[in-house]
């Protein structure tokens, strides 16, 4: 079938309204209806600040939506595509204890349940069969909270849409959690082309058993809607006798808030607004429901819906974090995640995907009203007054009296911000996206301008007492009213400390300046060339710069990178699928373990290339594809536990190299065009005292 004329706006559309709802639902998650109105009153908007908490945290709502649908590139993209893959997708993404999911312990959280089946070796789906786990653990919740990707990308196709959501979510759940997931996911997809809500039910009702208990519960709350018309509460109350958590087991019973879903659709058809504050007020997993809520009416009413009410999106400004082994993808954005969505939509249904905005600028700016995280600095007397908005084709940045020694700077999150300490629960793994070396590029244009301003790139990064530092580009660029212009700057050495937010800083030379600078793009390019060593005046970003898949990674031996492995293998990452053609050179030290080395090009735990020794005396360069382990080359080469050594790696287009001494394997291997590095080891431990990452 044809796809929508507005595909990629409705999928942002969709993505936005998952992220407003996980936000608005998130900070009292759990709570009961009673506590709600007795403690915040009905949800009209965002309560985070109330509560002592970020707006934009890390969540398995939004992690798992928008990681597990990368098996559609990992694997095959295609409609076929089996639990059996999705469940490997997992094993190379999640790191055990710090990603994404509630590891709440096996037979308390379903997805830790099914997540220790895999690593078992059980494979999906029986990982999450009630065979396997019992109708308490398989029926709770996740597999519903994780289904709007597949969704996304199967506009007008809820057939597709069912068979995707249904491997993924047999991955960790069964029976009438997998029945709700289908249901949803299959009126997502069919939301693309229809506002009618009872033919959206009917459409997700035709893809699960009629007899099945969501089937029964549809009915029932169809019945009460139209018996109770606009009387919400009676409805819910009706929902919390029959179908409340005191009838179903375990923590997060997916029929009770399947049921809450459902009521505050039918009760808001038409009102984003009405069936956020619904299906928040109303309690339970308020951030999983509203979520998937928000996901199904973004696509229905598009921007306009999310508009429709109070300003949804300017708090969001597009952000969202997703925490998992690909460090390099966590700190991402709304405009981001839809066109990757989009293109994979587009060629599940055989289209070419759309070509890149802007020369593939990260950032563009190019969908309605999106900032791309861009936010004005605020707080210091001597910032101007600056707007932030986009226009759906650059960011404005409009200037009210920029008077000489102010200035008006926006920037964007490349890296963990600082209110990730105060975030609960959900860790956030993430890598920078900037490194020193790299170029960094933007174009600017003056519109409406009065008076003359000069333009600087600009990079925030941490110190090391963990506060935010801004650094400038040496020179300006005059910039006047109906002119366009190029800026580019080659970072600097930062002494090791992590790039968190790039931008641009406008001041003025002589009097005042006021009207509309459009950003029109920002990107980078190039291999970084940094040196990692642990700063000597400290900070704790440093530290969370490495995305840690080990058991141990310690600050408190005389090595600067140490870590260590209990049992399987463990490593460190930092980089992102932007590193290509790079050379690592670490001085390193095996201390214990049958294995030791490095990874590169990583993209996850299990799909990376490595250079290691091994216990039997050699030096070798492998492949490893999930559970394929490949020896692309090896050499003997013997090096003593508790010896220092200088491992060498290059990576050149498919010339891969890795050279200790005099000792060298190498290949040609097309497999991983670029990702991450980090040290590697094997039940035992390793050490470095210097890792630098440049050019080949």
């Amino acid at each position: 079938m044809s796809l929508p004329n507005d595909h990629l706006e409705r999928v942002y559309a969709g993505v936005l309204g998952k992220l407003i709802g996980v936000y608005l639902g998130r900070p009292f998650e759990n709570w009961r209806y009673e506590r709600i109105l007795r403690e915040l009153g009905p949800i009209t908007y965002y309560v985070h600040d109330r509560l002592g908490d970020p707006l934009v945290v890390t969540d398995d709502d939004v992690g798992g939506t928008f990681t597990f649908p990368r098996a559609l590139e990992d694997h095959r993209l295609s409609t076929d595509l089996t639990a059996e893959e999705i469940g490997e997708t997992w094993r190379n993404y999640l790191v055990e204890e710090r990603a994404i999911l509630w590891w709440g312990g096996a037979g308390n959280s379903t997805e830790h349940t099914a997540w220790l089946n895999l690593d078992k070796g059980i494979k999906a789906p029986a990982s999450g069969s009630i065979e396997t786990n019992g109708a308490a653990v398989a029926e709770q919740i996740g597999a519903q909270i994780f289904i709007d990707g597949w969704a996304l990308v199967s506009p007008g196709n809820p057939e597709q849409a069912a068979r995707l959501a249904r491997a993924a979510g047999s991955v960790s759940h069964d029976g009438e959690s997998v029945h709700a997931a289908v249901l949803w996911a299959a009126m997502e997809a069919e939301a693309f082309v229809s506002r009618d809500v009872d033919h959206l039910l009917d459409t997700g009702l035709s893809f699960i058993p009629e007899d099945c208990l969501i089937a029964r519960l549809v009915a029932d709350l169809r019945g009460w809607v139209a018996a109770s018309n606009e009387d919400w509460e009676a409805t819910r109350q009706k929902v919390e006798d029959k179908y409340g958590y005191q009838h179903y087991p375990g923590n997060c019973h997916v029929v009770p808030n399947h049921a809450l879903m459902i009521m505050a659709l039918l009760h808001a058809p038409d009102d984003f607004q009405r069936g956020q504050m619904i299906v928040n007020t109303s309690g339970w997993d308020t951030d999983c429901n509203a979520g998937n809520l928000g996901c199904l009416q973004g696509i229905m009413h598009g921007l306009a819906g999310l508009e429709a009410g109070p300003d949804w999106r300017g708090p969001v400004a597009d952000r969202l974090l997703i925490s998992t082994a690909d460090g390099g993808n966590a700190i991402t954005d709304a405009v981001r995640i839809a066109r990757w969505l989009t293109d994979l939509g587009r060629q599940l249904a055989g289209e070419a995907p759309l070509p890149a905005p802007k020369d593939g600028a990260r950032f563009h700016f190019t969908l309605p009203g999106s900032v791309q995280g861009f936010r004005a600095q605020s707080g210091d007397a001597a910032l101007a007054q600056l707007r932030v908005h986009g226009t759906g084709e650059a960011l404005a940045l409009d200037l009210e009296a920029l008077a000489q020694g102010r200035e008006a700077a926006a920037t964007t999150p490349v890296f963990s911000p600082p209110e990730v300490k105060k975030m609960r629960t959900y860790d956030l793994l993430a890598s920078p996206l900037v490194y020193p070396g790299q170029r960094l590029t933007a174009r600017l244009k003056a519109e409406r301008l009065s008076g003359t301003v000069e333009a600087r790139l600009r990079v925030r990064h941490y110190d090391g007492s963990d506060r935010l530092v801004a650094l400038d580009a040496p020179e300006p660029t005059l910039l006047r009213s109906g002119e366009t212009v190029d800026l580019a700057w080659t970072l600097p050495d930062l002494g090791g400390q992590p790039i968190a937010e790039v931008g641009v800083v406008l001041t003025t030379p002589t009097g005042r300046a006021a009207g509309r600078v459009l950003l029109d793009r920002m990107g980078w390019d190039g291999a970084p060339d940094v040196t990692f060593r642990r700063p000597a005046e400290g900070g704790d970003f440093w530290w969370r710069a490495w995305v840690n898949g080990a058991s141990f990674f310690s600050k408190h031996f005389q090595q600067d990178i140490r870590i260590s492995q209990a049992r399987g293998a463990g490593m460190i990452l930092q980089g992102t699928r932007d590193w290509t053609d790079y050379r690592v050179e670490a001085d390193m030290m095996w201390h214990l373990g049958p294995v030791g080395g490095l990874v590169f090009r990583a993209q996850g735990l299990r799909r990376h290339y490595a250079a290691r020794l091994t216990g039997a005396g050699t030096l070798q360069l492998v492949r490893r594809r999930d559970d394929e382990e490949t020896v692309l080359d090896e050499t003997p080469c013997r090096i003593d536990l508790e010896t220092p050594f200088q491992l060498v790696v290059r990576a050149d287009g498919d010339r891969l190299s890795a050279t200790i001494g005099d000792h060298s394997v190498s290949a040609t291997d097309a497999t991983y065009a670029g990702g991450a590095m980090g040290p590697l080891v094997q039940e035992g431990a390793v050490s470095a005292t210097r890792i630098h990452v440049g050019a080949v």
